[in-house]
C-alpha cells in the first residue's frame, strides 16, 4: 500500500496533502487560498454555504463576493493566489492560465498577460509544474474570440485550449474553427462539456472539436455507449466532485458518477474547479470520494498518477 493509499483509509487529511497531486481542471479566479486572498487583502471570502442551480447563479455569486477584488489588472491576486493554494495543498502541477479577454485590460497586448501570469507563478509558487493554458468564455462572440485568440497564439507559449461557460450558450460547432487553428498550433484540445448538457453532447464536441480532454463530462455516465466511445478513444474526462453537488448536477456524493466512468474504462482525474469557491481542496476531493465509498484507495492512487502522467 502507497503512502497515499494509507493516508486515504486513515483519513489523514495533512497526509494527503504531503502527497504530489495534479490539478488540470480550475479557474483561477475561483480558485484562490482563502488565508492568502484574507492576509492580503483583509476580506474573508467563504465558500458557498448552499447548492447552486445554474451557471446564472454561479456567475451572480462570484459577481458579489470576487468581481470587484479580482476586476481588470487585479487579476494578477487571483492567479497568485491560485499558485499560492497550489503550494499549500501539495498539489505540484496545475493546468490553469488566461481566458482570450484578458488581453482587453492591456490594451489588446498579449505579451503583458504572459508576463501577469509568469510573475504570479513566480510570486505564488514557482515550484509548481505549471501548463499555460489559453481559454474562451462560451458566450463571448466567434469574431471577438478570434481576434482575441490570435495574439495570444502568436506568443507560442500556451500548451492547452478550454472552452469554458454556459454550455447552451452558443452551438459547439461555433467554436469548430478556432479550435483547428489552436490543433494546428500544436495544443492540446479541451472543453467544458456534459457538466450540464447530455452524453450525446459530450461525444458531439469530442467529434466537433477533435477534443483531448473533456473538462466535467460526468453526463457520459448516462450513455454506455458514449463511455465505451469515450475509454476506446482515450479522451480523458477532468473531473471536480464536490463542484458538482455545489452545483446541483449530483445529488449526493455517494451517486457521484466517477464510479460509473471508471467502471467503464473511462480515464478521469480528480480536481477543484473553483476551490475558493466551493471550499474544497483537491486533497479533500480525494478524501470525500473515499470516505463516501465511491472509489477504493488504490483506484484514487491510480487516479492521482494518472494526473501526473
Amino acid at each position: 500500500m502507497s503512502a497515499f493509499q494509507a493516508a486515504l483509509e486513515a483519513g489523514d487529511l495533512a497526509a494527503i496533502r504531503a502527497t504530489p497531486k495534479a490539478d488540470l481542471h480550475l479557474h483561477a479566479v475561483g480558485s484562490g487560498n482563502r488565508d492568502f486572498l484574507r492576509e492580503r487583502t483583509g476580506r474573508d471570502i467563504a465558500p458557498v454555504d448552499h447548492v447552486l442551480t445554474s451557471m446564472g447563479d454561479m456567475h451572480a455569486w462570484t459577481g458579489e463576493h470576487l468581481a470587484a477584488l479580482f476586476q481588470g489588472q487585479g487579476r494578477a491576486l487571483a492567479f497568485e493566489a491560485t499558485f499560492v493554494q497550489a503550494v499549500r495543498d501539495g498539489v505540484t502541477r496545475v493546468e490553469v492560465g488566461a481566458d482570450v479577454w484578458e488581453i482587453t485590460h492591456y490594451d489588446n497586448q498579449a505579451q503583458p498577460v504572459w508576463e501577469m501570469l509568469q510573475a504570479a507563478h513566480a510570486a505564488g509558487g514557482p515550484d509548481v509544474e505549471w501548463i499555460p493554458q489559453m481559454a474562451f468564455s462560451r458566450h463571448c462572440p466567434f469574431r471577438a474570440l478570434d481576434f482575441w485568440m490570435t495574439p495570444m497564439l502568436d506568443l507560442g507559449v500556451f500548451r492547452t485550449l478550454d472552452l469554458s461557460g454556459d454550455e447552451f450558450a452558443q452551438p459547439i460547432e461555433v467554436f469548430a474553427p478556432l479550435y483547428r487553428r489552436a490543433k494546428a498550433a500544436g495544443l492540446k484540445l479541451k472543453a467544458h462539456v456534459g457538466e450540464w448538457g447530455t452524453a450525446d453532447d459530450v461525444w458531439r464536441a469530442v467529434e466537433l472539436l477533435e477534443l483531448d480532454e473533456v473538462q466535467h463530462g460526468i453526463a457520459a455516465a448516462g450513455s454506455p455507449q458514449v463511455m465505451r466511445a469515450l475509454a476506446d478513444a482515450g479522451v480523458r474526462l477532468h473531473i471536480c466532485p464536490t463542484s458538482n453537488l455545489k452545483l446541483g448536477r449530483v445529488a449526493r456524493m455517494e451517486e457521484h458518477p466517477i464510479r460509473a466512468l471508471v467502471d467503464a474504462g473511462v480515464r478521469v482525474t480528480v480536481n477543484t474547479d473553483d476551490a475558493l469557491v466551493f471550499g474544497s481542496s483537491l486533497s479533500q476531493e480525494y478524501l470525500a470520494l473515499h470516505q463516501a465509498g465511491v472509489l477504493t484507495a488504490a483506484e484514487l492512487d491510480a487516479i492521482r498518477l494518472e494526473g501526473l502522467s
